[in-house]
């Protein structure tokens, strides 16, 4: 387990397998190249670092700060991450390639979702007012306890995705319509 480390520990590294990461700030880091598999981060603020060519293979974030976090420059080979309780705003996934992924209880207002390919992901408890959803792929996507969220049917492939009554709206804002 790594507790309370700050970026200068990660310095010597370049692969991280099956660390724990707990109560540490990565905020600015340089985490360009490395590469972390079967990670978990706990409670640790990564906002504004840098992911250029990073390798997240089945990494874990709870209860992180990642605002600003740029995924889209991650590595894509074997990209896999889930979220639970996490401050996502303006977090890019531009481009990525992340079906079934779980983000439960995140804030990703104002996140950067264009051109994702975000097939059977579920947003469970989630804030996404100002998200960007531009030729995305949300096929399956699970979005009936998502809040906040606009979605335009013509320009993503929502097939088979789930909504509440409720959250329809957000899927035909564009059309003016009143609801009742």
């Amino acid at each position: 387990m790594a507790e309370n480390w700050d970026a200068r520990l990660l310095l010597s590294h370049a692969e991280f397998d099956e660390y724990r990461f707990v109560n540490c700030d990565f905020s600015g880091a340089d985490l360009s190249h490395k590469r972390f598999a079967d990670c978990l981060f706990e409670r640790c603020n990564l906002s504004s670092a840098r992911l250029a060519g990073t390798a997240l293979q089945n990494v874990a974030f709870e209860d992180c700060k990642l605002l600003g976090l740029q995924f889209a420059a991650c590595r894509d080979m074997m990209f896999g991450v889930h979220f639970d309780n996490c401050q996502m705003r303006y977090a890019s996934f531009a481009g990525r390639k992340m079906p079934a992924t779980r983000f439960v209880r995140c804030t990703l207002d104002e996140a950067d979702l264009a051109d994702a390919d975000l097939s059977n992901a579920v947003f469970q408890d989630c804030s996404l007012a100002g998200a960007v959803f531009q030729n995305t792929v949300l096929v399956g996507a699970d979005f009936t306890s998502a809040t906040g969220f606009t979605l335009d049917p013509e320009t993503n492939q929502l097939l088979n995705a789930r909504f509440t009554l409720h959250g329809l709206l957000g899927v035909v804002a564009k059309y003016g319509l009143v609801v009742e």
